[in-house]
């Protein structure tokens, strides 16, 4: 004898199918778009690094558009669009966006701005320290020490802001960690610089010295 439940239950099965079908649709595309706004955003922080800024403008850009796609996810699947993967890409791309700012000496850009989600931004902005000591040590490496003093209180400034954020790791996703480990980056390079800029004086006092024997 068949089971009353016989029929509900095939058509259970096809409807979660379907779902699981449309779910696994959206995630396929939010990991293509993953993959090539973190390609794009690393690539356009390499261009910052270059001092090509229009490059990496465009490439931020190219960024932004990928990501726009995922919009419609945050209604229909926003099981997917708050994954890590994509979380990962917001961030990424947001931590273009604030190095291309301040290395090239604009404006920060708001949240609203490059719309993308407060976690993201944060730890983007988080992970920039690591680009603005980046850029520090290769000025020095030029023996050149422009904006160095500048950059530095940025980063200062970044890390106080950073500290502030107290909430728990599951809403911040992992900020805090994040913060610390730009701790380190942020006294390392202090460390750095001050060293240099000691080595630096010293050179000059001595080539003062050769010239006035």
């Amino acid at each position: 004898m068949a089971s009353p439940y016989g029929a509900d239950l095939a058509s259970i099965g096809t409807e979660a199918i379907e779902r699981l079908t449309e779910r696994n649709r959206a995630r396929e595309q939010g990991l293509g778009v993953s993959r090539e706004v973190v390609r794009f955003s690393a690539n356009a922080i390499r261009a910052v690094h270059r001092e090509d800024f229009d490059e990496a403008a465009r490439l931020i850009e190219l960024a932004r558009r990928r990501l726009d796609e995922t919009v419609p996810l945050r209604e229909e699947n926003p099981e997917i669009f708050f994954a890590g993967f994509l979380a990962d890409a917001r961030k990424e791309y947001a931590e273009a966006h604030v190095t291309l700012a301040i290395i090239s000496g604009n404006a920060i850009p708001r949240l609203d701005e490059i719309d993308v989600d407060a976690s993201s931004y944060l730890n983007g902005m988080a992970e920039t320290i690591g680009e603005i000591r980046r850029y520090i040590l290769d000025t020095l490496r030029r023996d050149s020490f422009d904006r160095c003093l500048e950059l530095m209180e940025v980063m200062d400034e970044i890390y106080s802001v950073l500290v502030t954020v107290d909430f728990p790791e599951g809403v911040t996703g992992g900020l805090r960690r994040n913060t610390d480990q730009m701790r380190g980056v942020l006294e390392r390079t202090r460390g750095d610089l001050t060293m240099a800029i000691r080595q630096h004086r010293l050179e000059q006092q001595m080539a003062e010295w050769q010239e006035n024997r």
